[in-house]
């Protein structure tokens, strides 16, 4: 068995009290700010929810380059596109049950078919939208996002992660999707752990399970395999944060050296995340499979944590699932 080299987390990752807790989102918001010095063609629209958002970070270093369109998502996506077909890299900014859950048409068309850089963030993604209930807890983006040809998708675990993932989206060519949260989780990553677009990152060692994440569960997957450590069993973790492009080498390695894999995401567990995980082991390295999600159903309004705990989106869940899938392991 080979020891996979892992990333440099947060030294104090273990202990979650002392972590600070931070949006993603605000994540994006400094990741503008950040591509925005850097290249004077970045521009960005936003569809009313400019401060949820954090689009507000762009709006009030570059107003010049900002343009508010109101609530018309189709619009946003539509004008954003004609601007990038002139030479621009465009963000839009709105929460995901509204972009892409509204206009996803229009990036389809308008975005993908004519290979524009047009770059979309997906706001408040997930049930840790808390209160603002099912109609605003987006799970069906990743499904919807990375069946779109030419379409990237991106899912950054913890705020650090996001800046980074928005100021690389903002350098790539044609249409990428950032998904992030509201809500305040865990900053476990640094300024120094790596990220690549295509790239998974191996945060924890061991070779009985692969437990592979996205977005800020991939903590809760940490706090697992800290659990799992107790009784015996040594689970490798992964952040999957580039689900298209996938990091296929790494994927296929923690399913030939651990024998088994557990995936965990903040959305639907049919065609999201974990679905690319199991086509890619189909088709290369069939192992058992365990998908955490949401299982064929909409969320419910609730406090962030506890919808987490009700929908069995946290490192208990993960533990549960993992000692059901070492009786499966071969």
């Amino acid at each position: 068995m080979t020891v996979p080299k892992t990333a440099k987390l947060n030294p104090a990752w273990r202990k979650k009290e002392s972590l600070k807790q931070i949006p993603t989102r605000n994540g994006f918001g400094e990741g503008l700010v950040e591509a925005g010095k850097a290249d004077k063609n970045i521009y960005v629209l936003s569809a009313d929810l400019t401060e949820s958002t954090r689009a507000q970070m762009f709006k009030d270093v570059f107003p010049e380059r900002f343009v508010q369109m109101g609530v018309s998502e189709q619009s946003l996506a539509a004008v954003a596109a004609g601007m990038a077909l002139t030479g621009k890299t465009v963000w839009i900014a709105s929460y995901a049950c509204f972009s892409p859950g509204r206009n996803w048409e229009q990036i389809r068309t308008t975005g993908c078919l004519q290979r524009v850089n047009l770059k979309i963030a997906g706001a408040h993604a997930g049930v840790s939208v808390g209160p603002d209930g099912a109609t605003h807890q987006m799970t069906e983006d990743i499904a919807l996002m990375r069946v779109l040809p030419e379409m990237k998708v991106l899912v950054p675990c913890d705020a650090i992660e996001t800046r980074k993932a928005t100021v690389a989206a903002s350098k790539m060519k044609g249409p990428v999707y950032v998904r992030f949260a509201r809500s305040g989780s865990p900053v476990f990553t640094t300024e120094k752990t790596p990220f690549e677009v295509g790239k998974a990152q191996v945060f924890r060692t061991g070779n009985d399970v692969a437990i592979i994440g996205c977005g800020p569960l991939v903590y809760e997957a940490l706090m697992a395999a800290e659990e799992l450590s107790k009784l015996g069993i040594e689970a490798r973790v992964i952040n999957n944060v580039s689900i298209k492009p996938m990091d296929e080498k790494t994927i296929i390695a923690a399913a030939r050296e651990c024998g088994a894999v557990v995936t965990i995401e903040e959305a639907q567990a049919a065609a999201g995340m974990g679905g690319a995980v199991c086509e890619l082991l189909a088709e290369t390295y069939p192992v058992p499979v365990e998908r955490i999600g949401m299982q064929d159903r909409f969320g419910e309004s609730g406090e962030p944590r506890e919808l987490l705990e009700a929908f069995g989106l946290t490192a208990p869940a993960i533990v549960k699932a993992v000692k059901k899938i070492m009786k499966r392991k071969a």
